[in-house]
């Protein structure tokens, strides 16, 4: 059930020193470019690191990052999709392709953390020459993917106080 699915989602830290089947990260990417996007542009790009080089310098790049996943998935804007008036709207489609990304690891039995890059200019340049992102491809986070070597209770968070019925 999907509501189970969104309740045990939780941020992996720890993960098994195996690799993700390359099956599995393709599903990921399947179930991203499933979101929906402003005017349907589809604005993403995905970079899908599992070279163990790339992710040691990811790792050095991102400083609350240095978790041991074994792959991680690069999110990206690409501006050259949008136009005005809905040129900044990359942010939350690309959001949108990264939330069904978390949710569909669990799915598949696997752990992930979402570590954000935009909008701090100095992880966006960094990450960009590790991948060696062209200008108009913008980093918005890297998701570390791995099996998770740690368990978490699922929980929704709800809180009845930050719930406004009709008007604030």
């Amino acid at each position: 059930m999907a509501l189970e699915t969104i309740f045990a989602r939780r941020s992996i830290r720890k993960y098994q020193d195996r690799p993700v089947e390359k099956e599995k990260l393709e599903q990921l990417l399947r179930a991203a470019m499933a979101a929906p996007s402003a005017t349907n542009r589809k604005p993403w790009e995905f970079v899908v690191v599992d070279d163990p080089e790339v992710m040691a310098e990811i790792r050095s790049v991102m400083l609350l990052g240095k978790y041991n996943a074994p792959a991680a998935i690069v999110v990206c804007g690409n501006t050259s999709r949008l136009k005005n008036p809905i040129s900044e709207f990359w942010v939350q489609d690309c959001s949108a392709a990264s939330e069904n990304i978390l949710l569909a690891a669990v799915e598949l039995g696997l752990g992930t953390v979402w570590l954000g890059v935009h909008p701090i200019q100095n992880l966006k340049k960094r990450i960009a020459k590790v991948l060696g992102l062209p200008g108009q491809i913008v980093p918005l986070n890297v998701i570390y993917v791995g099996y998770p070597a740690e368990e978490k209770p699922a929980r929704t968070q709800y809180d009845p106080r930050r719930v406004h019925w009709n008007r604030f």
